[in-house]
């Protein structure tokens, strides 16, 4: 059974503000630093992704992959692998806690990785802590970085693009 990664971190704004940029996967690339490529393949009834096509360059783990997405209610998305090359299971999710009466958020990152090819346990889970590491900080910079970074404020977003980049 793979074991699974998770941290938390507090964000500077409201729950709704900080899913609207988790929900935004054709941004990813401008502020993760391991997504390269997104690429919404089918959405929901609500219209939010179902399924996402992703290409990740994360050190040790390089792979192009399609992930199923679930939304469960306004605070939480999970998520699991389709198809992939190099991994066996990419499963997640964000679960958002709404704090000082919504105006900060608590957001958890957990993920489980496996990959098809050999790989000790302790440079996987590693592999997972960065991923989750660099996500929490570029999800928190690109909220806290004002509207622009933010799915209603799409059109607005060139100007931080580039400060969003990088970590």
């Amino acid at each position: 059974m793979a074991e699974h990664t998770s941290s938390s971190i507090t964000i500077e704004a409201a729950p709704a503000d900080v899913m609207g940029v988790i929900a935004d996967f054709d941004r990813y690339p401008e502020w993760t630093g391991e997504v390269k490529e997104a690429e919404v393949l089918e959405k929901d009834d609500h219209g939010r992704a179902a399924q996402v096509r992703l290409l990740l360059d994360a050190g040790a783990i390089k792979d192009d992959h399609t992930l199923a997405y679930t939304w469960t209610g306004a605070n939480e998305v999970s998520w699991s692998l389709v198809k992939s090359q190099m991994l066996r299971a990419l499963d997640g999710s964000y679960r958002l806690a709404a704090l000082d009466n919504g105006t900060r958020t608590e957001v958890t990152y957990q993920l489980t990785v496996d990959v098809k090819i050999p790989m000790l346990g302790m440079i996987k889970r590693k592999a997972e802590k960065v991923i989750i590491d660099r996500a929490l900080a570029g999800l928190k910079k690109r909220v806290e970085s004002g509207p622009a970074g933010h799915a209603a404020g799409a059109a607005d977003a060139t100007a931080s693009a580039d400060e969003a980049k990088k970590l």
